[in-house]
């Protein structure tokens, strides 16, 4: 598993980023899914969580965010953060060397959205939230 460490000291918004996508990252495996790399860069491109499970591979928005709020976590996912991700999965698709992803592989485009309230946490998967036009 790839995990990429950003520098500097860590914002509250970014530890808030870490603790949903290790939510996630536990909601997945508890699925069957295999974490194959973690907030993966291509350039100014990332995606949150790369996953496999059967004959897929899910590329994963992770969305975390503090109660109240005002907008739905998922309604972030924008139709520029969505073209975005896409073109980081197809140079994750070109790049990879883990034996486990291949072109052959069904691909989806997923986002978990998590909302924090008090100490409890809200988790809401949404597989195959969108598809691109072009993939």
């Amino acid at each position: 598993m790839k995990n990429l460490k950003k520098e500097g000291k860590p914002t509250a918004r970014m530890l808030l980023g870490r603790r949903g996508e290790d939510l996630a990252c536990r909601f997945l495996e508890g699925m069957g899914h295999r974490i194959v790399a973690r907030n993966y860069r291509a350039g100014h491109l990332e995606i949150d969580i790369i996953s496999t499970q059967g004959n897929g591979v899910h590329f994963v928005e992770v969305k975390s965010r503090v109660a109240p709020v005002a907008v739905a976590p998922e309604e972030n996912v924008t139709s520029l953060k969505q073209r975005k991700i896409a073109n980081a999965a197809l140079r994750y698709l070109h790049s990879s060397k883990d034996p486990g992803v291949s072109w052959g592989m069904e691909v989806s485009f997923d986002v978990v959205a998590i909302t924090f309230d008090g100490g409890e946490e809200r988790l809401e998967w949404f597989p195959d939230a969108f598809t691109p036009l072009y993939f």
